[in-house]
């Protein structure tokens, strides 16, 4: 699947980002706890280079805990890179962030100077609500859907700290199909930039696979079909989702396996993990290579003036010809 939303102030929000940037002393990039790799923007990471940063994860409340405390262990793999897990059950925790923040700049905390932090992240990953409770009142717009805050912002948390707010950005294009999927199912993009059809088929194979338990309690079900067409006729049947004549609404049904998902009530899930992402951008480097190796290969044939074996061979040919005919014309000048 495919993402074509990219408005045009995540553009220019990525462009003042970039250059706001040096005058940063620490990054904290929000990421959603259910999918760390696929939430992690890929331009922040170049621009960011090696200073400081804090990805948080947050909504643990709907992710798995033991999948969130894996990737916590490898993202602070990277360097000058320390998480922080948040949620709304815990908002009390959040003001321990400022304390992370002063140990992560030991020498700006000594030196009793301001600390200048910026604060990034995709749509609907909850950033603005975790800037009102660091804040300790209402800074930044909220809601359950992507792309509410649209501008910058500069706010002083006290105890030294400064945060430079900035707008839920997405990139252009999003390279893993993978990623791509898993940001609509959990509503980093508009539902209208996506079909819940694509959604729903999606989720459904996953979660079969990697949390047939909680599919079984949730729906209700005997047992977890192989297929997750089977699964989503099944849990059609547990939700009302038919139609006349006893056909299932599949839209309807994805629907509602989308939003269950959403809401946390099939359970804590988390839709990727360490292993699983460093496997696909294998194979996604290795399609890139292949692509890279056709790419050149066809150029080479165009060169040379050939798209095929036989085409190669005809103008082969034509250029034994035309060598022939210049050595008869040669030998009846001579005469």
């Amino acid at each position: 699947m495919s993402i074509h939303w990219y408005p045009g102030h995540m553009h220019k929000a990525q462009k003042e980002i970039k250059q706001l940037l040096p005058q940063v002393d620490l990054l904290i990039e929000v990421l959603d706890a259910r999918i760390p790799y696929s939430s992690e923007n890929p331009a922040i990471a170049k621009i960011r280079g090696d200073k400081p940063c804090i990805k948080i994860l947050n909504k643990t409340d709907l992710a798995d805990p033991e999948a969130t405390a894996r990737w916590q262990e490898y993202l602070e793999r990277q360097k000058n890179v320390k998480t922080f897990t948040t949620s709304i059950e815990d908002p009390g925790k959040i003001k321990l962030l400022l304390d992370l923040c002063r140990k992560m700049l030991p020498e700006k905390d000594a030196g009793i100077k301001t600390i200048n932090a910026m604060i990034c992240g995709i749509p609907n990953v909850g950033k603005s609500t975790l800037i009102n409770h660091l804040a300790g009142r209402i800074i930044a717009k909220t809601g359950n859907e992507p792309a509410v805050t649209k501008a910058q912002q500069r706010i002083n948390l006290g105890s030294g700290i400064v945060l430079f707010d900035t707008p839920g950005i997405l990139w252009p294009k999003v390279e893993n199909p993978n990623s791509s999927y898993r940001l609509a199912v959990t509503g980093a993009i508009k539902n209208t930039a996506a079909e819940f059809d694509d959604m729903g088929f999606f989720a459904a194979d996953y979660l079969i696979k990697a949390y047939p338990t909680e599919l079984k309690e949730r729906y209700k079900l005997d047992e977890i079909p192989a297929t997750e067409i089977e699964f989503l006729e099944m849990a059609a049947k547990s939700r009302g989702a038919i139609m006349a004549g006893g056909r299932v609404n599949l839209h309807k049904i994805c629907e509602v396996l989308i939003n269950e998902f959403r809401l946390g009530t099939i359970g804590k899930i988390s839709l990727e993990l360490p292993e699983m992402v460093e496997q696909e951008e294998a194979e996604m480097a290795k399609a890139a290579a292949k692509k890279a190796a056709d790419t050149l290969a066809r150029k080479q044939r165009f060169k040379d003036g050939s798209l095929t074996p036989n085409k190669k061979d005809a103008k082969q040919i034509r250029i034994e010809k035309r060598t022939e005919k210049a050595a008869q014309r040669k030998r009846q000048a001579k005469r």
